[in-house]
């Protein structure tokens, strides 16, 4: 209207405020009459559209009167105000998530750093991290003092390789089979976790067991286990002949029980002895317990120590596939830890192979090689008690402070003649694989192979009485006509440790062997009637 009637006057002048009615009531008029024109030809055009548009009108209006109270629902926003603190809780989950697994990344790495730098491998599940010092034994694992004092005492400044590794393990609880160099400290490594998860000493029973192949290797680990635990009054037992006969095993005051395999059978047999509550089991040189001799043994023993919660371990030098699947089949998610590379010698021992070409002329290039530079303490391995007691005949007039162990001496006189080498007043040992298992010889110079070993594990246990706990050693070995066809064997193993080997030995074919112990011929020089 406003634009007609500008259009009309235009050109005149119009006084608007003065006819302001008259414009309203004429403008009101035509809409009026516009809209009722457009409804009557609707009307004419659709007769049923009158019911349609009432209808229209009810739903416009519910739409609006809904519409006018969802401004004011109370649910609806709530609803909406639901939905955005989901979001952003997903998002702080997603967040949280994110960086729990950087984190993790970032352990993981540093882990792995960590075991290249120390020759430490591993296989298995969320294996716990090594070691950096044995402080963390008291901030992570609440170690007690007294432990760490006597790793203070004793000299263990630094834990070795398979201490980093293996006493963060089996702290967590789980269970493992380790695989470390002769001297590498294995002893603490499995007695360490074992004290500070017993905690304090109990009347409850037998809660440990160590089982060692020898005695001598058994009395040894008893002796360390008493100067780990000094401070806390444990009771340490051996198993000894006599404990079995005179005591009440039932009522045994012991918390950690060493013993070997045949003596511990023989205790639960008389049904003296009860292994239901032991915790923590321990198979030391595991490779030799798991020979066929003793497997029945070891079986006997397993399922003495009933209890389900317990905690299984074994410790070797060498550990054969076979040991490995044996090992296997009474553990449960164990983890692997290999130091170095698995079955190989120590490196800090210097080894070579010396020809001697008879009996005659091994006897010859020993008394020679004493004569030219005789450095105690010194071990000699023979392959029989036999012909330990030959040499020794042969040797014991000579000028040099010698003595013999073997199985047909009485326990009180193999202890003593231990005892005399580890105090000096014996200068050179002579013994069989049964002294190579485990024994621990402070200082030891030097090891001569008199008689090729029978198996690669037998010579990286025996060569590895000398180098040990970071000292250097020699390894001296003779072999005659009848070892060269075994010779590429022992030449993998000090080729694997850095030692250097004759090319025409490596070219040689390896044999499989079980066990190479030809018939010798004897040591002896002297005549029958002499000796009479």
């Amino acid at each position: 209207m406003e634009e007609g009637a500008s259009f009309l006057f235009a050109g005149t002048s119009f006084n608007k405020k003065k006819y302001a009615n008259e414009i309203d009531r004429f403008k009101g008029k035509r809409e009026t009459e516009n809209k009722v024109d457009y409804l009557s030809s609707f009307k004419r055009a659709n007769p049923d559209s009158e019911e349609a548009a009432v209808s229209t009108k009810k739903r416009k209006r519910k739409q609006a009167a809904s519409e006018a109270v969802e401004g004011f629902n109370v649910f609806k926003s709530s609803k909406k105000a639901l939905v955005a603190s989901e979001g952003n809780e997903t998002n702080e989950e997603q967040d949280r998530l994110s960086k729990e697994k950087k984190k993790l990344n970032r352990k993981l790495e540093a882990d792995s750093i960590l075991r290249k730098t120390y020759n430490i491998h591993v296989s298995g599940n969320n294996v716990a991290t090594p070691l950096k010092s044995f402080a963390e034994l008291s901030s992570v694992y609440g170690c007690e003092s007294y432990l760490l004092q006597n790793f203070a005492k004793l000299g263990f400044k630094e834990p070795t390789p398979i201490q980093r590794q293996a006493i963060p393990i089996l702290l967590s609880g789980r269970e493992c089979f380790a695989c470390a160099p002769t001297g590498s400290g294995k002893t603490l490594a499995f007695v360490s976790p074992m004290l500070m998860k017993l905690k304090h000493a109990s009347t409850e029973g037998v809660r440990a067991v160590i089982l060692c192949p020898t005695r001598e290797l058994a009395a040894q680990t008893t002796r360390e286990c008493k100067k780990l635990a000094e401070g806390n009054k444990f009771y340490i037992k051996l198993l000894t002949k006599k404990l079995i006969r005179s005591a009440d095993l039932s009522k045994l005051r012991c918390d950690i029980l060493i013993s070997t395999p045949l003596r511990l059978r023989a205790a639960i047999k008389k049904k003296k002895l009860d292994l239901s509550r032991v915790e923590y089991l321990v198979l030391d040189e595991s490779d030799k317990l798991f020979e066929l001799g003793l497997i029945k043994q070891i079986d006997a023993v397993v399922k003495a120590c009933s209890n389900p919660s317990i905690t299984r371990s074994l410790f070797s030098a060498t550990l054969p596939d076979s040991v490995e699947e044996l090992a296997r089949t009474i553990m449960h998610d164990a983890v692997r830890v290999i130091i170095g590379r698995k079955n190989t010698a120590s490196n800090s021992v210097n080894q070579k192979l010396v020809f001697a070409g008879t009996e005659e002329g091994k006897l010859l290039a020993l008394r020679q090689s004493f004569q030219e530079k005789l450095n105690p303490p010194i071990l000699i391995f023979l392959q029989s008690k036999e012909r330990a007691k030959e040499l020794y005949e042969e040797l014991k007039f000579d000028d040099i402070r010698v003595g013999v162990i073997h199985s047909d001496l009485s326990e009180i006189q193999r202890e003593n003649v231990v005892n005399d080498f580890r105090a000096g007043k014996t200068w050179v040992l002579i013994a069989t694989d049964v002294i190579a298992r485990g024994m621990d010889f402070k200082g030891v110079n030097c090891v001569i192979n008199y008689d090729f070993p029978d198996s690669a594990a037998a010579y990286i246990h025996r060569i590895g009485r000398s180098g040990r706990a970071g000292r250097t050693g020699e390894a001296i070995t003779f072999y005659t006509e009848d070892d060269v066809p075994f010779l590429r064997n022992i030449a993998n193993v000090m080729s694997a440790s850095g030692c250097e080997v004759p090319s025409w030995i490596m070219a040689m074919r390896k044999l499989r062997w079980k066990k190479h112990r030809p018939k010798r011929e004897s040591i002896l020089t002297i005549p029958d009637n002499a000796e009479d």
